[in-house]
């Protein structure tokens, strides 16, 4: 079919003229979202839209910074007090208690307790994912968890010391929603850098390679350190499984200065820091350390040991079980004390 030129050149013309149009209405719509993302807020349910706050707010969640004068202690371990590895370690069996625990039946972990010959290794969780402190703490920056009978728990402190047990105070190092709120620095940023990113939980998780971070761990285990703890257990000892965090450097390289740093720091011939990680191939710094993994089933405590880098296995790998399965006994093992009454039993 033929065209007429001259309805040839008004199709011309309309299809120039809309093509123009589309091309102005794209960029009229990148220059929108682009003005919208000012007004974007980031929290852990996702994104929203907030055209109340200003174009100059900060978006997101945002702690805020210290201040220059605000100082976190920094300890050096020196002098008579200073690492001695001399001092062997020997296998350790015993039970965890947790703050659930406490807070349900503390009659329960009481009388519980009361069954078990000196000598036991008891372990108590003392500060917990969302920086809260499960005991009267010291320090400036603590948290005293407003859910915990804080005098129970520190009355509980005084028994598992006053009963000849081996003592272990569980410590969640690097999740901590609480200072990582008040110390926006120390923290894993979003990729969008508007804020901390946060996990599923909704807690934040420091930066291992933080100076800040690592002062603040020691300061907590060398508090728990004083109040006669045998051994300070730190959990989440990790990265989060996650792509959504701002991290370019070496994880595992982060998280063995991470743990020599701490261990420079709080150590001594008398006491144990230990680290609880993801990674049965972590390498415990020269020192008085155990190495715990969690959410191991009995039938893969062989192949689990193989994977690690623990010399003698038998008492520095220590697993975390919730149950009396006997083939844990191989290795140093803290079980749930939900089950003591069946273990003790069984030794009976």
């Amino acid at each position: 079919m033929n065209i007429p030129y001259r309805t040839r050149m008004r199709l011309n013309r309309i299809g120039t003229v809309a093509l123009i149009l589309l091309l102005v209405g794209m960029v009229a719509w990148l220059c929108w979202v682009v003005w919208l993302q000012r007004y974007v807020v980031y929290t852990d349910e996702g994104a929203r839209l907030n055209f109340e706050q200003s174009a100059n707010d900060v978006v997101g969640e945002v702690a805020q910074p210290p201040v220059a004068a605000a100082e976190v202690p920094i300890f050096f371990n020196e002098g008579a007090d200073a690492i001695d590895t001399s001092n062997d370690l020997t296998q350790i069996s015993g039970y965890y208690i947790t703050n659930e625990m406490c807070i349900s039946d503390m009659d329960n972990v009481l009388l519980q307790l009361e069954r078990l010959p000196a000598g036991t290794a008891v372990m108590v969780e003392m500060k917990g994912p969302f920086g809260s402190f499960f005991y009267t703490s010291q320090l400036a920056d603590a948290v005293i968890s407003q859910s915990t009978d804080i005098a129970a728990m520190d009355a509980l402190i005084q028994t598992i010391q006053s009963k000849g047990f081996y003592t272990i105070a569980q410590v969640s190092a690097f999740r901590d929603r609480s200072f990582g709120l008040t110390h926006v620095s120390s923290g894993l940023y979003m990729l969008s850098r508007a804020g901390l990113w946060m996990d599923e939980g909704g807690m934040y998780w420091l930066d291992p390679t933080n100076a800040t971070t690592t002062s603040w761990i020691s300061s907590v285990v060398l508090e728990l350190r004083n109040l006669g703890f045998n051994e300070v257990l730190l959990t989440d000892f990790c990265f989060p499984d996650s792509d959504k965090y701002i991290f370019d450097g070496d994880k595992a390289a982060a998280l063995q200065s991470a743990a020599a740093t701490l261990v420079s720091s709080c150590a001594a011939d008398d006491f144990v820091l230990s680290f609880c990680t993801d990674d049965p191939a972590f390498s415990l710094p020269d020192s008085r350390c155990r190495l715990y993994l969690q959410n191991v089933d009995a039938g893969n405590l062989g192949a689990t040991a193989a994977k690690t880098t623990v010399e003698e296995p038998e008492i520095r790998l220590v697993f975390l079980a919730e149950t009396g399965d006997t083939r844990y006994d191989e290795y140093s093992v803290l079980r749930s004390l939900n089950v003591a009454e069946e273990v003790e039993a069984r030794k009976g």
